[in-house]
């Protein structure tokens, strides 16, 4: 085949690939893109015209949208009767603080523990070392929702159920066969010389642990933090179980969630808050995306 015909393949080749992700990416892009320009028009806006036709009424977009999920204020709007009504928004900002409550903890927790047994797993020898990883990677099959009553039961008999330890306790035992097997993955990789030499020059092992696994490890505690962080984050069917109906503990999708029941046209409040529901994990994974492609292939091929 001539040259010119392979590099006139490759071409159309290419470019049929990258039309066809311009194709994806509008197409993921465009529902989200209609909700955040609906997050910022006024009510009346919304229900007079499509979010396609925000650009011409551009100076009408406000920030009240925000104000009335965040802090609760009131706002008006006339109804089908012609009336004028006067409502009051849902504060969001306390349930925007529990869900950090939450998830911090939440994360941080199971990454210490499964880098500790990671590091076990890897480097020390025990007797029934590879029989407990197995278990640990058959852990991955089991279905969350199968251990959710019996653990609600022994939540309702220590008197846990409500309380965020119990959702602590409930997602780092949830998260840890995860987080286990893949920083399993990645420690085995540590050249073995390197643990020797610190050995030789007197290092425990738990300094070797503090000092040597967890630095070099980095890429792969930040994959598993963002795996972590958003499932915590996003969490609806946990947080309903084990924190019930207290609102005073409810998470950022609990309240989300009674706000779709109870403001179901309300659209500027609904996507107001789903976009304030967003900010942190966009700002976690655009933290960390750095890492995350090499946390998640290294260990993956070994030569």
């Amino acid at each position: 085949m001539p040259a010119e015909t392979k590099k006139a393949k490759k071409l159309y080749e290419a470019v049929f690939v990258n039309s066809l992700l311009i194709l994806i990416t509008i197409a993921w892009i465009m529902p989200a893109l209609g909700l955040f320009v609906t997050s910022f028009r006024p009510r009346d806006d919304i229900f007079a015209s499509g979010w396609w036709t925000a650009g011409s009424q551009i100076e009408r977009f406000t920030l009240d949208n925000y104000r009335q999920v965040l802090g609760g204020r009131d706002f008006t709007f006339v109804g089908a009767d012609g009336e004028t009504v006067r409502a009051s928004g849902d504060n969001l900002s306390r349930a925007f603080q529990n869900s950090l409550t939450v998830t911090i903890p939440a994360v941080i927790i199971p990454i210490f523990i499964a880098a500790a047994a990671a590091y076990g797993f890897a480097w020390l020898n025990f007797a029934g070392r590879k029989i407990f990883f197995t278990i640990v990677v058959a852990l991955l099959v089991v279905p969350l929702q199968i251990a959710l009553i019996p653990i609600l039961q022994d939540y309702q008999a220590l008197g846990l159920t409500g309380t965020y330890l119990a959702i602590w306790l409930a997602h780092t035992g949830f998260g840890l066969p995860l987080a286990t097997y893949l920083l399993y993955n990645y420690i085995s990789t540590i050249p073995k010389d390197i643990l020797e030499s610190a050995f030789l020059d007197g290092a425990g092992r738990f300094t070797v642990f503090i000092r040597l696994i967890l630095p070099l490890s980095v890429p792969a505690l930040a994959a598993f933090a963002i795996f972590q962080f958003l499932w915590v984050w996003n969490d609806l069917l946990i947080a309903l179980v084990f924190l019930g109906a207290n609102a005073d503990v409810a998470v950022l999708t609990q309240r989300l969630q009674s706000m779709v029941g109870s403001r179901g046209q309300d659209w500027h409040l609904l996507t107001s808050g789903a976009f304030v529901s967003m900010v942190i994990p966009l700002i976690v994974f655009f933290a960390l995306q750095r890492f995350f492609i090499r946390g998640l292939m290294s260990g993956s091929v070994k030569g």
